[in-house]
């Protein structure tokens, strides 16, 4: 960079920068309120409408199934049809072997596939989220409730805890969402998720050695020492028969998984997969009466629909923290994981959700299921992954799974006597290899080393410390990071880019020309308590880099620093007070305080707070072009060593 080649624009007059008319406090206060919890602005349909149209839209908002409809075809029924086979087909093992990693009876798995999505399709605004049960809320609930109840030991308490924990989840979700709270999600940064989801799959995993081996006492803990310590420690207790039987079927599924990605058009293949292990475990252990050595299986499950719960809900004093602390997270977890798969999938077919009405009805979907027998259930990718590719049109189609899984609570439980555990550890293992999305992570390095920390951080917590403890960390990595972002904003020195009035970064140009005794910087974030301390250092110290720059280069002595804030969206009594400090400081070093392209909310400020009288209307610019010529023709005019000079006005000069 030189200034060598700088070229001194034609003087012209400067627009002025106005100060916004004043607004009263309560209209600006609305304002802000709907900004920040209205940002799509969900009242616009109801405007100059009649009170009848107003209702009818009001139920529309909260039940979108009186949207579609009314507009339902006998060709939408057909697609739904399919895909809510398809998708039933996957619930129902998945179902069963999730509500085993959730340390619950397998027949809550069914239960939960069974009331939630009728709640769902009436509710939901996604056409093609599939709603169910997941590996990773399973797994968070059975480590939370795990350390305070022993599930093999007290079932029952065990349960109520977990139906509990399910109503205050479903509370949250829906609090958030009626209170338009739905940006609190967002704190749960794609690393973060990434990150924690692939941990959460390989504990998953590991835990399912005990399954696969066919052992009998395992470890509650959920880190990768203690899980392989107490698979190592009982390598005499290992089942052949049970192993065996696990890695063929993992095998078949993983087969099955590759051909239907090589193949989307065959992926009802993979999709049939799961239930087909399932009937051909039982009947191979039916037929070789497998049960009697050593490979376990499920056992009897109970008959008929969900029974109510509403009377199991513990509530007393020395479990209601329990509840609580589970609920809150795993409901987190499910809702981020659900709105980020609807939204996913509502890409593809281009159509819009409505973030805070998914909160609303998934949390409505665990109020009321937890009062039916049901666990924390919402939208995993894998199901929604199914029925999207099965071209589904509607919600119907989990309506359709639901009639099939009630179909099966009806008559087919029974069937399930034989099914081997092994082969729900198997579909439960094939199922988490697709959660560890190493891809995202070798793509989050290349882009951002910072976000790859966040995602490893989120990882090896979950992995080798606990599923809670690595959320946090995950968490509390992304909040330092958003803390590093306000407190440590960037600044920048802009310089000329040849032959124009355009000024720019000095590092992303090279070639840009430095403005003989003019320093230029950029203020790139808004200026807060936060970082008004760092920016009032850091601009001191550029001043100071400058005037060494100059000092050793020979060239002429720095009289003016500009300060663009076109980037500076707002500005606190802190930053006031900042600017006040950098103008004093400047002063005494002889030099000259201008503005740049201030915005409406910061030139308000200013003007209540007197920092414009204090620093002189004068010295306010609309661009840095504009800025520039104005301190070139006072160098030109004027004596640069004086400091206290008074500006000529434009219309003077």
């Amino acid at each position: 960079m030189g200034n060598s080649d700088y070229v001194y624009p034609d003087r012209h007059f400067p627009h002025p920068v106005a100060v916004p008319p004043p607004q009263p406090f309560f209209m600006s206060f609305k304002n802000s309120l709907k900004e920040t919890f209205f940002p799509d602005d969900p009242l616009r349909q109801f405007k100059n409408k009649p009170p009848s149209r107003k209702f009818l839209l009001g139920l529309q908002y909260f039940l979108p199934i009186l949207q579609w409809a009314p507009r339902y075809t006998f060709d939408f029924l057909k697609s739904d049809l399919i895909s809510g086979i398809t998708i039933a087909s996957l619930a129902i093992p998945q179902g069963i072997s999730y509500a085993k990693l959730a340390n619950l009876p397998p027949i809550l798995g069914l239960y939960s596939s069974f009331i939630p999505p009728l709640i769902y399709a009436m509710m939901g605004s996604s056409r093609d989220l599939a709603v169910g049960t997941v590996a990773v809320a399973s797994l968070l609930m059975a480590s939370m409730l795990g350390d305070e109840v022993n599930a093999a030991e007290n079932p029952t308490l065990y349960l109520h805890l977990a139906l509990t924990a399910t109503f205050f989840a479903g509370l949250l979700q829906a609090s958030l969402g009626l209170l338009r709270l739905g940006f609190i999600v967002d704190f749960l940064s794609h690393a973060t998720i990434v990150g924690f989801m692939a941990g959460a799959a390989t504990v998953v995993i590991l835990q399912q050695l005990k399954g696969v081996l066919g052992l009998e006492r395992f470890t509650h803990s959920t880190d990768i020492i203690s899980v392989l310590r107490s698979v190592f420690s009982q390598t005499h207790e290992w089942r052949w028969e049970s192993a065996v039987l696990g890695i063929g079927f993992l095998f078949f599924l993983l087969s099955t998984r590759y051909f239907s990605k090589r193949r989307p058009k065959l992926f009802w293949i993979s999709a049939m997969a799961p239930l087909t292990s399932v009937i051909l475990g039982s009947l191979l252990v039916y037929l070789t009466h497998a049960e009697k050595h050593g490979v376990q299986v499920i056992g009897s499950l109970k008959k008929g629909l969900n029974p109510p719960s509403f009377g199991d809900f513990v509530f007393t004093s020395s479990y209601l923290s329990t509840a609580v602390q589970t609920g809150m997270i795993t409901g987190i977890i499910a809702l981020a994981e659900g709105i980020a798969v609807g939204r996913s999938f509502a890409m593809f077919k281009q159509y819009h959700i409505d973030g805070n009405k998914e909160m609303v009805a998934i949390g409505t979907m665990n109020i009321v299921g937890s009062c039916f027998s049901c666990y924390l259930t919402t939208g995993p990718f894998s199901r929604s992954a199914v029925n999207f590719n099965a071209g589904c049109k509607t919600a119907m189609s989990n309506v359709v799974m639901a009639i099939a899984v009630m179909f099966t609570l009806l008559f087919l439980t029974p069937l399930f006597y034989y099914t081997p555990l092994v082969v729900l550890s198997a579909i439960i293992m094939a199922a988490m290899l697709g959660l560890i999305d190493y891809e995202a992570a070798i793509h989050l390095w290349k882009v951002d080393k910072f976000d790859f920390m966040v995602c490893m951080g989120a990882y090896l917590g979950v992995v080798f410390a606990s599923v809670e403890i690595g959320l946090v960390i995950a968490v509390a990595i992304s909040v330092l990071r958003l803390l590093l972002f306000v407190a440590r904003p960037k600044t920048f020195v802009l310089g000329n880019i040849p032959n124009s009035t355009i000024y720019r970064n000095v590092e992303q140009y090279p070639a840009t020309n430095s403005v003989p005794g003019i320093l230029i910087l950029e203020i790139d974030a808004p200026i807060y308590f936060a970082n008004a301390s760092y920016l009032r250092e850091r601009i001191s110290r550029w001043i100071d880099e400058e005037e060494d720059r100059l000092k050793s280069a020979g060239e002429t002595s720095l009289q003016y620093v500009i300060l663009y804030m076109s980037a500076v969206g707002n500005i606190d009594t802190s930053g006031i007070s900042m600017l006040e400090e950098v103008k004093k400081n400047t002063d005494r070093r002889g030099l000259k305080l201008v503005l740049a392209n201030p915005g409406a909310e910061v030139m308000k400020k200013l003007n209540k707070s007197k920092f414009i009288e204090t620093i002189g209307q004068e010295w306010i610019y609309l661009t840095v072009g504009e800025a520039v010529e104005a301190c070139h023709y006072k160098l030109h005019t004027c004596k640069p060593d004086s400091t206290n000079e008074e500006p000529q006005p434009w219309n003077n000069v």
